[in-house]
């Protein structure tokens, strides 16, 4: 049942993140790793860890956090913890939406009724399902609200996710792109933009004819890039890369509440953030997989209101100047501006491609090249062992 607008929702936040187990020695994946593992993880960290779809991976969730200091003092406990796990294993953590050049065709999915269900289900498809993602929470307690709020922070998606691209490779190959990430993950049912609802009751009349079907048990198996959590009362947006360095995560995380906010205080000067058809928002989120944050003459998004294209540095200036109340009111003015940090220096996928291509300037092969992009997403994936290469 909705409650009444008249009370600001929270807006606490969680984080979800999922990363590689490689081999410490080969550095691919490691496809079967030991059943020890994430028991000695969630002896340590409990319910804050779990099993992803492949055995490669996992999963690490912070628990409800209402400052961007605790979300980034939880999300370095844990990346510390795995990853020191992971090494009585002879296994690192890494943290990018596909790894350099692992081959999907030779993983393992994780045992399990739900994973086994999705993998008789979606065959091939689910197969090549080699990524990984981060995902936010913002806490928004009225039904009604989320909805409302859902169909305009869409317009968002493809600028926060080109803050965050990390998977520009794919099976040894330089894709070309910044993320490759949702090139994968598009071919699952379900994902890509939201639809918009016009409540929270026809959002689940919707979701009920697909459970009545048996197309689906629940409100979790729509993948959109952003959703209604359907176990907490939050958004949830999933369009992000998992990002390796964790400054970056936090960065975006804190943006993303910010919008969530920013739109509310449009609501409650009874004014809001106008509504895109998803045919304009998905070019945009096309460019963004293709180009990032990165610049140049054919880069950035689309301006529709000037309908031009308009270079990404440019739009998150506007963006922060957006937000700036937000942030102030949430104490996270610096992790919102380390965004300009980010376009400054690049993402985790445009470092890829330097370090990849001044190996191989340098003599190296094509695969001792790619060592070297995972031995540096290795190093930055925790936080202070940077020099661990």
């Amino acid at each position: 049942m909705a409650v009444s607008h008249s009370r600001e929702p929270g807006f606490s936040i969680g984080i979800e993140e999922e990363f590689w187990l490689v081999d410490r020695e080969s550095r691919d994946l490691a496809t079967d790793p030991a059943a020890d593992f994430l028991k000695d993880c969630k002896a340590e960290l409990g319910d804050q860890v779990s099993s992803e779809f492949m055995r490669c991976q996992v999963e690490t969730g912070t628990k409800v956090c209402n400052s961007a200091a605790e979300a980034r003092d939880q999300l370095t406990h844990m990346r510390s913890t795995v990853a020191d796990i992971a090494a009585r294993y002879d296994m690192a953590l890494l943290a990018a939406s596909t790894h350099p050049f692992a081959q999907w065709d030779s993983q393992k999915h994780t045992e399990g009724e739900r994973y086994s269900t999705i993998a008789r289900d979606l065959r091939t498809v689910v197969d090549r399902l080699l990524i990984c993602g981060m995902h936010v929470h913002v806490g928004i307690e009225d039904d009604d609200l989320r909805i409302e709020l859902m169909a305009q922070a869409s317009y968002f998606l493809p600028h926060l996710l080109a803050l965050t691209t990390s998977s520009p490779f794919w099976r040894g190959r330089d894709t070309g792109l910044q993320t490759f990430r949702l090139s994968v993950f598009d071919n699952l049912p379900r994902t890509g933009l939201p639809e918009v609802f016009g409540s929270w009751a026809e959002y689940r009349r919707h979701v009920d004819m697909l459970i009545q079907a048996g197309v689906i048990e629940d409100g979790t198996k729509l993948w959109w890039d952003l959703r209604p959590s359907d176990r907490w009362p939050t958004l949830e947006m999933r369009i992000a890369d998992v990002c390796t360095d964790l400054e970056d995560a936090i960065c975006v995380a804190s943006i993303t509440r910010c919008l969530m906010r920013m739109l509310y205080r449009l609501r409650r000067n009874n004014q809001r953030w106008r509504i895109y058809s998803n045919m304009l928002v998905r070019e945009n989120r096309w460019r963004a997989c293709r180009y990032g944050s990165d610049a140049g003459d054919k880069t950035g998004l689309i301006d529709f209101g000037r309908a031009e294209i308009v270079p990404y540095a440019d739009l998150l200036e506007e963006i922060i100047e957006l937000i700036r109340p937000d942030a102030e009111h949430f104490g996270c003015v610096a992790e919102v501006e380390h965004a300009r940090t980010i376009i400054k220096r690049g993402t985790s996928a445009r470092r890829q491609r330097e370090i990849y291509t001044d190996a191989v300037e340098n003599g190296a092969s094509p695969r001792d090249a790619l060592l070297a992009v995972a031995d540096h997403l290795i190093a930055h994936t925790v936080p202070g062992e940077k020099s661990a290469v």
